[in-house]
């Protein structure tokens, strides 16, 4: 499944340059090209910076930390095996949307953005769109599908407080149901 995420995300990375490309040659210097009016604009823009722009100028610090966030999850998704749909496709989007990122930073010193919506003042690319929804369903995926709050109160300190268990049953043995049923059928 490693690779198929791999695959999945290069694809990404190479749709997000082929956009890229396209808007740097026909839409540099014009201006704000509307879509669809009152809500979809494209715009050409050259970021030095984070999300919004932060830290600009900054582009090495960006270049070590995504190259360390791609390899950490590559590396998860390789040694952990895990085969859930939801964390492979987030994997997928963030390593693709990353990569996409990466290149132009390497390359020109600088992120391309194009896409800019009435409602959301940033503009921002598709390399963008993948790493947030991509860590959206991942965040999905760890609240949702793994064990990992449950097993923090496993390990919560004893508060005297009962705590139920999967199978029903107490220490004795004996199901919680059938001890209920047998208290009732002796007060009767």
């Amino acid at each position: 499944m490693g690779i198929i995420v791999l695959i999945i995300a290069l694809l990404l990375a190479c749709a997000d340059q082929l956009i890229k490309l396209l808007a740097v040659e026909h839409l540099q210097g014009k201006g704000i090209v509307t879509v669809i009016n009152k809500l979809l604009y494209l715009n050409y823009a050259e970021n030095r910076g984070a999300a919004f722009s932060m830290l600009a100028n900054h582009r090495w610090i960006f270049i070590v930390f995504t190259f360390i966030a791609i390899g950490a999850l590559i590396y998860v998704v390789f040694s952990k095996k895990i085969k859930n749909k939801l964390f492979l496709a987030s994997a997928a989007m963030i390593i693709g949307g990353g990569i996409g990122n990466l290149i132009d930073r390497i390359r020109l010193g600088y992120v391309v953005d194009y896409i800019y919506w009435s409602f959301f003042k940033p503009v921002c690319n598709f390399a963008d769109y993948c790493i947030t929804f991509g860590t959206a369903l991942l965040m999905i995926y760890i609240i949702f599908y793994t064990d990992t709050l449950n097993d923090h109160k496993e390990h919560m300190p004893d508060t005297g407080e009962v705590q139920k268990t999967d199978d029903k049953s107490n220490d004795t043995g004996t199901s919680v149901d059938d001890k209920d049923n047998s208290t009732s059928n002796e007060e009767v």
